[in-house]
């Protein structure tokens, strides 16, 4: 993460662990993209994943986690906080 954030690069994972990381740490970088799918096979999420990326391109940028699944996504600026504080940075999900 330590790496990531200096050279201002994305994380791209299947592992919910990094999500936790950033909010444990009250982190405001590296973003986060995370796979929650069983099938993490390009074939089976590429389109989901490319779709996100152009949808989620500027929060990225800015600092986010951003989750995918087989049916939606959901884009969390960072830093997260608890649900009920974080109401107004949430974007909806799509």
């Amino acid at each position: 993460m330590a790496w990531a954030r200096e050279h201002n690069y994305v994380v791209f994972t299947h592992d919910l662990d990094f999500g936790s990381l950033l909010f444990l740490t009250n982190a405001t970088a590296p973003s986060v993209i995370q796979i929650r799918a069983e099938h993490i096979l390009p074939k089976s999420v590429g389109t989901a994943v490319l779709e996100t990326l152009e949808i989620a391109a500027t929060a990225l940028e800015e600092g986010a986690l951003v989750i995918i699944d087989p049916r939606r996504h959901r884009i969390r600026l960072l830093p997260l906080t608890p649900p009920a504080e974080s109401s107004n940075k949430t974007q909806p999900d799509y």
